[in-house]
């Protein structure tokens, strides 16, 4: 399970990463984003605009426990997404891109769990593969909501969790973005592991363990013993 995110790049270099896609001058870096915060995100419903969608997918026949509460996930099985009532109709109908420079997995024992972060090609933004619902309340309010796709951990993931996000290359953001019906067997090609001699990955300091701190010093390596910065894990 994926559980933080990061995209600490620039306004800047985001819109130039993605330049068919108009990023929101509202955004900022974020360095720890956690569940049931906003995630800067494409949804096929307006490819070419990018939006803010809340980290945790509530579909739209969801209905609230006695407190008013929506039961909500943050990952979807990309293996199982077309068979599970919960996601096949956003799987064939309501796609996102999730936009990133990173994510974290922990290792080590409870208590003393161990965060790093893991990028692609030396920390270019990505596009993870994501679904998308919208759900109004009793109250009459809109909650647009998304989860993110994992697939079987490539080898440098595979050490600490063996999930990972489900990284789509370039070319197939034109097939995920489209309007209408997608089937698995269409989707299936695109739903592997992200290619590990093209990602890092690097111990950061455990604040980032606290959902709340989100400072630039969140995703710096580490140093070892010989104060280097420690980098990869795997092959």
């Amino acid at each position: 399970m994926c559980t933080r995110l990061t995209l600490a790049t620039s306004p800047e270099r985001l819109q130039a990463a993605f330049p068919e896609f108009r990023i929101p001058t509202g955004w900022r870096p974020r360095y720890n984003l956690a569940p049931n915060q906003p995630l800067l995100v494409v949804p096929n419903a307006s490819p070419e605009q990018a939006t803010f969608y809340l980290w945790g997918f509530i579909p739209r026949w969801a209905k609230p426990d006695p407190q008013g509460r929506y039961r909500s996930f943050i990952n979807a099985r990309a293996e199982t997404l077309w068979q599970k009532p919960t996601f096949r109709s956003a799987a064939r109908y309501r796609r996102c891109l999730i936009l990133a420079d990173g994510f974290y997995e922990w290792t080590g024992p409870k208590g003393q769990r161990q965060p790093w972060r893991f990028i692609v090609d030396q920390g270019e933004p990505f596009a993870i593969a994501g679904i998308w619902d919208r759900l109004l309340t009793p109250d009459g309010s809109e909650l647009l909501t998304c989860a993110l796709l994992t697939t079987e951990a490539n080898e440098r993931v595979r050490p600490l969790h063996p999930r990972m996000p489900v990284i789509l290359p370039r070319e197939a953001f034109d097939l995920w973005l489209r309007p209408g019906e997608l089937t698995y067997d269409e989707a299936r090609p695109w739903l592997a592991p992200f290619p590990a001699e093209r990602m890092q990955g690097y111990p950061v300091t455990r604040r980032v363990n606290n959902p709340r701190y989100d400072e630039p010093d969140a995703i710096r390596p580490l140093p070892d013993e010989r104060g280097q910065a420690q980098l990869e894990l795997g092959p």
